[in-house]
């Protein structure tokens, strides 16, 4: 079963458990959370999951993923680099209090010493990571990202091949402002352990729903086909305009593109 989820990042303005009650008032079961305050986190694992639960049984939501960047996992300064790592070593408690399916992360940015440099540590990096979430039960992801060292599929897959039992959160709008197409895309959603959507075009990391690229039964189609059955989160961005992502209202194009997702499951699913 594919179930359609709500991303809080573009509701970062919001307090969490504003948040969480914005996503249960717009019709969402499900939810990825990127709104953690990952340093009480780190200093109180239980209770800050404690909190968090609460709130999610409040709004009879379901937590789909936990979302961390923590981009300077492959820094070129060893400092810096180990840092990254023992936060999120730290964060493994919290996470596994909260139950969660699983964790997303940034695979590393390219830094200023070259995408090969880059790459060898991220795949150092992750291998540790994933070995510490394996210890604890979780699923760690990363999400192919612009700018990253897993920015095209082929780099994505090669990252994973590196890292064994790594998987992928997969954001079709990152793909689609490359201006990569189905069949390009296709390749990756086997490895995929999570989905996060948002209408998107060449050149353009975010649209309005009506000037976007994706067609939703297309995607249900290519996850179904794959055997997909996790959860596919809408994405809206609130403040960042980078990469050509144009401004937009984040619940009424949050809406849309989850209406589009429900009509296409059903279409495609026959639910």
């Amino acid at each position: 079963m594919i179930t359609i989820a709500c991303h809080t990042g573009g509701l970062a303005h919001l307090s969490l458990e504003d948040a969480l009650g914005t996503v249960a008032r717009l019709g969402f079961r499900y939810v990825d959370l990127a709104h953690a305050d990952l340093e009480r986190a780190a200093v109180q694992p239980t209770a800050e999951a404690a909190v968090i639960h609460a709130l999610l049984t409040d709004f009879n939501l379901t937590l789909t993923d936990l979302v961390w960047a923590l981009p300077a996992v492959n820094a070129p300064d060893p400092v810096t680099r180990e840092a990254e790592l023992v936060r999120f070593e730290r964060l493994l408690p919290f996470a596994k209090a909260l139950s969660t399916p699983g964790i997303t992360l940034s695979p590393g940015s390219v830094q200023d010493d070259g995408a090969e440099h880059s790459m060898a540590r991220a795949v150092v990096a992750l291998l540790r990571m994933k070995r510490a979430a394996e210890n604890v039960g979780l699923r760690l992801s990363i999400e192919p990202q612009v700018d990253s060292v897993a920015e095209l599929p082929a780099d994505a897959l090669m990252l994973l091949d590196c890292v064994p039992g790594l998987r992928l959160t997969l954001d079709y709008a990152q793909l689609i402002y490359q201006g990569l197409g189905r069949k390009d895309i296709a390749p990756l959603i086997g490895k995929a352990a999570h989905i996060q959507i948002r209408q998107a075009a060449k050149n353009r990391l975010q649209t309005s729903f009506e000037i976007g690229k994706l067609d939703m039964r297309e995607v249900i189609e290519d996850l179904n086909s794959a055997g997909y059955h996790g959860g596919l989160s809408v994405e809206y961005l609130s403040i960042s305009r980078e990469y050509g992502a144009v401004a937009v209202d984040v619940i009424e194009e949050t809406v849309k593109t989850r209406d589009a997702l429900r009509n296409a499951r059903r279409a495609v699913l026959h639910l």
